[in-house]
């Protein structure tokens, strides 16, 4: 089955959280084979989706011994950090309900210990490479995704799941899933909020994919153009602010 892109959009960032967070509870109980493996990414949409799952309205209903977490990326950070997408997810979201988690420890640089766990966890494959149920991913005004910065090295990963990505705009280093951990998956999110995001959407949205004319170009540009799931469905999520 080819993959398919679907864009859906919100009157408001509140609105597109809640509608989020019925959407993955309704794909929890669905999945017709626990657990239900999903992998988290930290920014400010995000945190509001975590937060709402773990309110009054979703903290009972959803069925968190079914779901097992993962982190799509992550910075070089003890746990505790205030830059730690883990800190963010475990103060919004994992401290208050019953759900396993793994924490992608990126300080320690060992990015092929964290793929072995996904390669020992999930024992679903697509062409030897494990299928994640959701990848929830964000997107930055430069184009990036998870850790997926313009320019990196890690856009031209092929083989690795997991890598360490040295990121010179930012004097950093991050853990991050690539583009075959991703591309693997039963489905992707893209979650963007706000006129800030509004340009770029708009761009990447019109841009070609990665084995089409151009597309290759463009992925080294924006780096969120080249998350197209093989089989299975991606999902822009917008407010009509990032809608345009």
């Amino acid at each position: 089955m080819p993959s398919t892109c679907a864009i859906v959009v919100h009157p408001s960032a509140e609105a597109l959280a809640l509608a989020a967070a019925e959407r993955l509870a309704s794909l929890v109980a669905e999945t017709e084979r626990p657990p239900f493996f999903l992998a988290l990414s930290g920014g400010a949409t995000p945190q509001r989706l975590y937060e709402i799952l773990a309110g009054d309205r979703f903290r009972e209903r959803v069925a968190w011994a079914r779901l097992e977490i993962f982190f799509a990326d992550e910075r070089a950070v003890p746990p505790d950090h205030l830059d730690s997408n883990f800190a963010m997810v475990a103060r919004a979201l994992l401290a208050h309900v019953p759900v396993k988690a793994h924490r992608m420890p990126a300080e320690s640089g060992d990015a092929e210990a964290y793929a072995r766990l996904v390669g020992t966890r999930v024992v679903a494959r697509r062409d030897g490479v494990p299928v994640l149920d959701l990848v929830l991913l964000g997107i930055g005004t430069d184009g990036h995704t998870a850790s997926l910065f313009p320019g990196t090295p890690a856009l031209d990963e092929t083989r690795n799941w997991v890598v360490m990505n040295e990121v010179p705009s930012l004097g950093a280093r991050r853990m991050s899933f690539t583009y075959p951990l991703i591309n693997a998956s039963r489905r992707v999110w893209i979650l963007a909020t706000g006129g800030a995001k509004r340009e770029i959407v708009m761009q990447c949205l019109r841009a070609p994919a990665a084995g089409e004319p151009g597309g290759a170009a463009l992925r080294q540009r924006w780096p969120v153009v080249g998350v197209r799931p093989h089989e299975g469905e991606l999902v822009w999520w917008l407010d009509e602010a990032a809608a345009g």
